[in-house]
């Protein structure tokens, strides 16, 4: 040991430490508390007196942006720090360029001197030739446990066990940490969000709810529980909930019973940042825990997010119409956006987004109807929907029956289709895959030829699989029509009761309505409405008329027909 010099007697004697997950298995010698004592005991006995400790617990070595590390190092910057004493060198880090960046350039500028006491490494000795070679080999032994790590990841990920915390709304079970069960109080807000939403409530709209409500956000809400879990753990306001949390609740399939795998990833063992994976490499396992939310709420609420539209309402406060995002283009296939008259606010009304005269869009003509023009027609249409199954229940489910028959016979027919032509796709890439491993081995491509087709088959043959997989599950669920049948028969009978249009009763019975331009003019004008029902599409049912009219305002009278009319 060199004696000691005026900087180090009067600077801090860093005594620095750590300890991460992985470093665990290597047995108690590592612990916190026991490279503390070992790190006072030799300051003691070398005459460091002003010492001073720096501790990351449950911190990788390959990240340095560790809270004790950093501190220490701006302790360093502001020459407080004459000496850093550590166990060993993979205390320190094991990131062999970020280990030597500091061995070699950060702590010689900073006149600070190095202790490694395992390794008998001390700087003011001079350089240590196998510094390098013991740094490289913290390193591979970070790569080695990364792999290992890596590779039980996949393997219970493959096996259906959960990869990643519960969601809010569900905990560990006490019995099994691999199983998930229903936490009630969290539960029910989640029920209550997606309620809200099915209602034709935005996100900002429930987050204000929430708020007012004074629901914790899910950080605060596990602190109140005791739950500690990753993330930003303060907050000024533990009850301000914001849309990209509503968001991510209602976007979360785990709600239905499932356990989603691999939805994220990171480059290497180097780059901890999570990224996100391609849906196509994710690993579904369906009804494993029980359900917060009912599969059909969770589909109908993904649908109802997609066909929400992006931009703001003009008018501040203005309540969205319980019909937006539902209506339809006849001739471009764009939505119809819900305005209201600038010379009279009381005038709402639907027009086509992509109209070439107001949104410099392709389409020919406005498709312009009246706000509440469409709302009586669907209005009335359900209420011959009601007559007709009050009247002649059995005539209404044979119809429901021969109109589902006849779609799932068709969708079947084409689904087959397509199922043959992957599976004889993915034969072929198989096929194509031991070729061209073939040539690669026999020399007649190169190695860098060989690397970028193979994964360019391995990518189709990945796609190739989910696609199958998707198909052969909407083959097997062809069988569930019955139960939605019973859902919307279910629908028309509560609206039998209240005789009332509201937006979660019309999610559940309505896909979309498509909406042709006006025809004819003067009092003759009309405008062709076809209503597209969920799991039916359009449905023709006997009537004594084909079309009826709706007069909402003077001189226009908007006239509903079926496809069969």
């Amino acid at each position: 040991m060199q004696p000691k010099t005026n900087q180090e007697t009067n600077g801090i004697a860093a005594l620095y430490c750590r300890l991460s997950r992985d470093d665990g298995a290597e047995g108690d010698s590592n612990s916190i508390s026991n490279q503390k004592k070992l790190l006072s005991r030799f300051a003691k006995d070398c005459g460091f007196g002003n010492t001073k400790h720096y501790v990351d617990d449950g911190y990788t070595g390959t990240n340095f942006n560790r809270p004790g590390f950093q501190q220490m190092i701006e302790d360093i910057e502001a020459g407080y720090v004459s000496v850093v004493i550590v166990k060993d060198m993979s205390r320190f880090g094991r990131d062999y360029l970020q280990v030597g960046y500091y061995t070699d350039n950060f702590f010689p500028e900073h006149h600070v001197r190095l202790i490694s006491i395992n390794d008998g490494m001390d700087s003011d000795n001079g350089d240590d030739g196998f510094a390098p070679i013991r740094n490289v080999i913290n390193e591979l032994y970070a790569r080695d446990i990364s792999r290992k790590i890596r590779s039980s990841h996949r393997l219970r990920g493959n096996a259906g066990e959960p990869l990643s915390p519960p969601p809010y709304g569900y905990i560990k079970s006490p019995e099994n940490k691999k199983r998930w069960i229903i936490d009630p109080e969290a539960a029910q807000i989640v029920r209550d969000i997606f309620r809200m939403c099915l209602e034709g409530k935005g996100n900002e709209t429930i987050s204000r709810i929430l708020q007012e409500n004074k629901v914790l956000v899910p950080m605060a809400y596990w602190k109140s529980k005791g739950m500690g879990r990753g993330g930003k753990q303060t907050q000024d306001n533990p009850y301000r909930w914001s849309k990209s949390s509503v968001a991510k609740i209602l976007a979360n399939q785990e709600y239905c019973g499932d356990v989603i795998n691999f939805k994220t990833y990171s480059k290497s063992f180097k780059n901890k940042a999570r990224l996100e994976n391609p849906r196509e490499n994710w690993r579904i396992f369906k009804d494993v825990h029980e359900p917060i939310i009912d599969r059909d709420v969770f589909e109908r609420v993904q649908d109802l997010v997609a066909k929400t539209r992006r931009r703001s309402l003009k008018k501040k406060g203005e309540e969205k119409h319980l019909l937006s995002g539902m209506l339809y283009c006849a001739d471009c296939g764009s939505k119809l956006w819900y305005r209201t008259n600038t010379n009279n606010h009381d005038i709402h009304f639907f027009s086509c987004c992509n109209y070439k005269t107001d949104t410099r869009g392709t389409c020919e003509t406005r498709h312009y109807i009246r706000a509440d023009a469409i709302e009586e027609v669907v209005r009335l249409e359900l209420r011959r929907l009601a007559v007709f199954l009050q009247e002649d229940e059995e005539a209404f489910v044979t119809l429901l029956a021969r109109k589902s028959q006849e779609d799932l016979k068709q969708e079947k027919k084409m689904l087959e289709t397509e199922l043959q032509r992957c599976q004889a796709r993915k034969e072929k890439v198989s096929v194509l895959y031991e070729n061209l491993y073939e040539y690669s081995v026999s020399g007649k491509i190169s190695e860098e030829s060989f690397m970028e087709m193979s994964h360019k088959y391995e990518l189709e043959k990945m796609e190739l699989k989910t696609k199958i997989a998707d198909i052969q599950a909407r083959l097997a669920n062809m069988g569930s029509q019955e139960k939605n049948h019973g859902h919307f028969v279910a629908a028309i009978r509560r609206f039998m009761e209240m005789d009332k249009l509201t937006a979660p009763l019309i999610r559940e019975l309505i896909d979309h309505i498509t909406v042709y331009e006006t025809e004819g003019k003067g009092k003759n004008r009309s405008q062709r409405v076809v209503i597209h029902y969920r799991f039916i599409g359009i449905l023709d049912y006997p009537q004594t008329e084909p079309a009826y009219t709706a007069d909402t305002r003077k001189g226009v009278a908007v006239k509903y027909v079926t496809k069969s009319a």
